[in-house]
């Protein structure tokens, strides 16, 4: 039963995002939109980032790890434009740090 909860789920999953595919396919977007898209990997990155550096109650909660992953990824993401690159940099930093403190 759970077996097939999690097959109906991932079949679900993929129906959903493969609608809007085929659905928006044979339009293109405006020029406006495709500029706005441009900033949503840094918005999500920063809403991650804040979240995790900051507590409920909203002080400052970061050790080194933290902030030394911030700063690995900001250098990365500065120097190659990349995100996904500076984000295995941050994590791979935030991790070794981490592990050997």
């Amino acid at each position: 039963m759970i077996a097939l909860a999690i097959i109906l789920t991932g079949i679900g999953s993929y129906v959903m995002r493969a609608f809007f595919i085929f659905a928006l396919a044979r339009y293109s977007f405006p020029p406006l939109l495709l500029r706005a898209l441009e900033y949503v990997a840094p918005t999500v990155m920063a809403a991650l980032v804040v979240s995790m550096l900051t507590t409920p109650e909203g002080s400052l909660a970061a050790g080194l790890p933290e902030l030394m992953g911030l700063i690995c990824t900001a250098v990365a993401a500065k120097t190659t434009g990349n995100h996904i690159l500076a984000l295995i940099a941050g994590m791979g930093t935030f991790w070794l740090i981490g592990a050997i403190l």
